[in-house]
């Protein structure tokens, strides 16, 4: 889509123009088209154009993203673009489930259930073609496509012998969207459309239910007046609350007759007066207006941040589904549920779910009432129920996949209004997709490539220490499992302002749409109302954070920042912990220990492993680290950084000692002393790895790291009496080290003296390090433990800075083992690939070299010109405007920096066939990078302790996609 430069007002025109062609069968229509996009471009509509101007910059460079474990964007189905209108009902339907490129995930889905025979009631999908060609078109649909409309209408009429707007036997439908990937509460819906006054009448008559035809109106007016006409719902709740309140009710349900007709009648007053015009009574021109309100809400701001959270493609669009409407709340025959066809958070197979008798679908997402146990509709409604277990397995065998599933039952009839697959915790996806294998609905290779790898890294998250005490202040539904300590914050605003420096948790009445970026920040979620399969529930589920909802024994206050729980008062700033297993609300912060990985897990992980051609190590300074990546299923360590370990509290003294020395009898004296604690470290680290490769980096970042900043040594300096001698040696000290830091300042220290060029300058340094690595091994060779140490020198930009450090390795290396007799010691000497000019001349650099291991994080800084450290001051521009697909530095820049990679490779095996080559920066747990590494053809990557069955999942999908055959090499 073309992208247009456009001011604000010329977008509001553009918004008003399009109004204005949508409706132009009826002067009626005129007028509201006209008024609502007039009126309402403070808030919706100039909103959705500055977006839509925004998106579709984007839309090029995005269109090729894919979704989870997908790396290319399929070819569109091949449908006639002529075709914008697919009809579904009665057993017959005009789409398939392949079909969700154009229909959408709900629209297709709707489809296949109609064509199997599944009750559902009649409607028909606009394509998601018809949402591009509405952005494409200065916010309009095209005429001809909009004279189609009716004609659908029509069919929908005549599949239910009703009609839109008819006085005697009205059709009422909903409007809902569907993207491709599902989206839930991202995008709107209207429900009940096609009341007035008239068919309201008609419906008390035909129906004899005065309240159950009030219930509906007042539900669509405010609908229509929030999703269309851009007024914020809370002025319609807050009618509500103020008519209960006067009643002395609790509940919706207990509202009468005459309540609802003034609540209609108010809810109309503030259309009228938020928009300038009364409410539209004409049905069609709902229809449309409704429409185009869907169509908007594909580029609404938490619809953008939900597709930009997930990595979905902004061109897709959302399909409008329109369908008719069944009730839930005519009666105590009537209900309404949504349901898994297995346990969403633990994936055991047990019909799991939520219904309300007497209510429409949104109260029990919405969390309006706390929903009963779908296991209670078998007492209730024991015909429903058996019906709804067979036609939900019966889906799920289909999809061979856990369906999330939407029903209806209108006076004992049962109506199927959705069904898509499910989401679920990463525990559940694990566990279902063992479990499918072995019920031979699937293949392993398909159960491979159905998990996310990023959502691994949830698995290896906290959970609380079961021998802790603790004092549980209220107790609600354990929606998404683990734990979780926050200070509580009441606003998801508040959440984002503060997220990035402090644990928080979101503390809500309920969650809704809006809140998704302060839900992606918190560590925990906690809601007072809502159930299982509320929006707080469903989204943090599928974030994999922690959620407690339907916690009734808490009363949130927003307005004053506090929640209370009897006559006890949380206030913002205060902690809890959240434990999101058992639903237990807890003061203050609990101990937590580490999760165990489940059974499913290891075999899941097995088959990952089984056809995988990566091997996959991990960066580790630590023993600990390195004994817990084994524990993940390490296969090496990729990176140590020495210098972390120069950091502790009883070595940063010494090496400041280094730094400052006067002579070089001073320096060595001072790096004899430091050798010691580096020796222990190693040789801990590599009885850790139990004869695993061992990749060490020499020292790489500049000296004046180690020392203090300059500002607190002149604090320092002028807080002590120069006047007391006694003072005398810490001045003289604190003097020669401001001074040393001014000798070691530089203008760009990235780009200064630090890597190879440190043990150039300074030798000594690396005969240090060396003695430590060598030593360390053959003590433990000595004890019959294996040891593979790989010593890799940073920053090599030319082969003679190689050749220079690779000389005192070899040379103090030969004198090690020959002093512990272990010449048969195996190690080896490489470098790491982080600068431009050494992959370009990679072939010099493998004649010396045996490995390369490419430093992805300073090769994007140098090759695109971005400091990491300041880039966050602009990239964040160039990703909104499409300038750049991704943060390059999450995911690698395959056509620049992948290049280099890929020159670096081929040149450096065209002089030593055998080179060792894998990759240790921040990419290395990226699953785009690593499937980019396994397309290069290299030997590893390596990434965290905790990214590593990431990055292991993440390689075996890369070996499926590509269609490759595991490899043999043992590197």
């Amino acid at each position: 889509m073309p992208a247009k430069k456009t001011t604000k007002a010329t977008k509001a025109k553009k918004a008003t123009k399009a109004k204005k062609t949508k409706v132009n069968t009826k002067s009626a229509k005129k007028t509201v088209a006209k008024k609502v996009s007039q009126k309402t471009s403070k808030t919706t509509v100039r909103k959705t154009t500055r977006t839509t101007t925004k998106m579709t910059n984007a839309t090029k460079t995005t269109a090729t993203k894919q979704v989870t474990a997908k790396s290319k964007t399929k070819t569109r189905s091949k449908v006639s673009t002529e075709k914008y209108y697919y009809f579904f009902g009665g057993g017959k339907a005009d789409g398939t489930a392949e079909m969700r490129d154009l229909l959408g995930g709900k629209g297709a889905n709707l489809a296949e259930m109609s064509s199997a025979g599944i009750p559902v009631p009649p409607g028909f999908t606009i394509t998601t073609e018809v949402c591009r060609l509405y952005y494409e078109t200065d916010l309009s649909v095209p005429k001809e496509i909009d004279d189609q409309l009716e004609t659908y209408v029509a069919k929908i009429e005549k599949a239910t012998g009703k009609k839109l707007g008819d006085p005697v036997d009205p059709l009422l439908v909903s409007v809902r969207s569907g993207s491709k990937f599902s989206m839930p509460g991202m995008m709107d819906t209207i429900l009940n459309l096609g009341l007035n006054q008239e068919t309201l009448e008609a419906i008390i008559a035909k129906t004899g239910n005065a309240r159950f035809a009030l219930d509906n109106y007042r539900r669509f007016v405010s609908m229509f007046g929030n999703v269309v006409l851009g007024i914020d719902k809370a002025l319609f709740e807050n009618v509500i609350t103020k008519k209960k309140a006067e009643r002395r009710i609790k509940q919706d349900s207990s509202l009468q007759e005459n309540d609802l007709r003034e609540i209609v009648k108010k809810f109309k007053q503030i259309c009228k007066r938020k928009s300038g015009e009364a409410f539209p009574d004409d049905p069609m021109t709902q229809l449309r207006l409704a429409r185009d309100a869907v169509l908007r809400s594909w580029n609404n701001p938490r619809a953008i941040t939900y597709r930009r959270m997930n990595d979905i493609p902004s061109s897709l669009g959302t399909a409008v589904n329109i369908q008719a409407m069944v009730f839930g709340n005519m009666g105590n025959t009537s209900a309404t549920g949504v349901g898994f066809t297995r346990n969403p958070s633990t994936g055991e197979k047990e019909f799991y779910g939520e219904y309300l008798v007497n209510a429409q679908g949104e109260d029990v997402v919405a969390g309006v009432r706390t929903p009963q146990p779908i296991a209670r509709l078998k007492d209730e409604m024991p015909d429903v129920y058996k019906q709804l277990v067979k036609i939900t397995s019966k889906l799920e065998k289909h999809y061979r996949e856990i369906q999330d599933f939407e029903f209806t039952v209108e006076e004992g009839v049962l109506y199927m209004l959705q069904t898509r697959n499910g989401k679920r915790t990463i525990q559940a996806a694990v566990k279902t997709a063992v479990d499918m294998v072995k019920e031979k609905l699937i293949t392993k290779k398909e159960a491979l490539m159905r998990i996310d790898p990023l959502q691994l890294d949830n698995l290896l998250h906290p959970r609380i220490d079961p021998s802790a005490k603790y004092k549980v202040l209220a107790k609600g539904l354990p929606a998404s499992p683990g734990a979780a300590s926050g200070k509580v914050y009441f606003t998801a605003e508040a959440v984002a302002k503060v997220g990035a420096k402090t644990d928080t948790i979101l503390v809500r009445e309920e969650t809704n749409p809006d809140d998704i970026e302060g839900m992606a920040v918190a560590q925990g979620i906690l809601t007072a109302r809502g159930g299982m399969t509320s929006h707080a529930a469903v989204v943090a589920r599928g974030m994999g954070k922690c959620c407690v909802s339907g916690t009734e024994a808490i009363r949130v206050n927003e307005k004053k920042k506090q929640f209370q729980v009897g006559k006890l008062i949380i206030k913002e700033g205060e902690v809890v912990t959240l434990n999101g297993s058992t639903g237990d609300v807890i003061l203050g912060k609990v101990p937590t220990i580490e999760p165990e990985l489940s059974g499913e897990f290891s075999e899941f992980m097995s088959w990952a492993d089984d056809i995988r051609k990566l091997k996959v190590r991990t960066n580790a300074d630590t023993p600990k680290d390195s004994k817990k990546a084994l524990t993940y299923g390490a296969e090496g360590i990729g990176l140590c950084r020495t210098e972390h370990m120069f950091f502790a509290e009883d070595r940063i003294p010494i090496v400041q000692e280094m730094i400052l020395a006067d002579s070089a009898q001073e320096r060595q004296a001072a790096l004899d002393r430091l050798m010691k604690f580096q020796k222990k470290d190693f040789k801990q680290i590599f009885d850790a790895m139990q004869g695993y490769p061992v990749t060490i980096r020499t020292l790489d970042p500049p000296l004046h790291e180690f020392l203090p900043r300059k500002e607190e040594v002149q604090e320092k300096l002028e807080a002590l009496d120069k006047k007391h001698e006694e003072y005398e040696e810490d001045l003289e000290r604190l003097q020669k080290i401001l001074n040393r830091i001014d000798d070691l300042h530089e203008i760009n220290p990235m780009l200064g003296h630090r890597g190879c060029r440190l043990g150039i300058v300074y030798p000594e340094i690396t005969e240090m390090q060396v003695r430590a690595i060598m030593e360390a091994a053959c003590e433990l060779t000595k004890d019959k433990k294996k040891v593979f140490p790989e010593i890799m020198i940073p920053l090599v930009g030319h082969v003679n800075e190689f050749k220079h450090q690779k000389e005192i390795v070899d040379r103090v290396a030969l004198e090690v083992m020959t002093k512990y007799k272990t010449k048969t010691l195996e190690y080896m000497v490489g470098t790491m690939i982080e600068i431009p000019r050494a992959a370009l001349t990679a072939d010099e650099v493998a004649v010396e070299a045996e490995f390369f291991s490419f430093g992805t994080n300073d090769l994007t800084q140098m090759t695109m010109g971005f400091s990491r450290d300041d880039a966050g001051k602009f990239l964040y521009h160039y990703l909104d405007n499409g300038i750049l697909p991704h943060d390059p530095f999450i995911s690698i820049d395959t056509s620049g920096v992948g290049q280099l990679v890929r020159i670096a490779k081929e040149k450096g095996r065209s002089t030593r066939k055998d080179l060792k080559v894998g990759i240790c920066g921040e990419h290395g747990g990226d699953p785009a990078s690593i499937e980019f590494c396994d397309e290069v053809g290299l030997d590893y990557v390596s990434c965290s302790p905790f990214r590593v069955p990431v990055a292991r999942l993440a390689a075996a999908q890369a070996t499926l996609r590509s269609g490759s055959k595991k490899g043999t090499s043992s590197k």
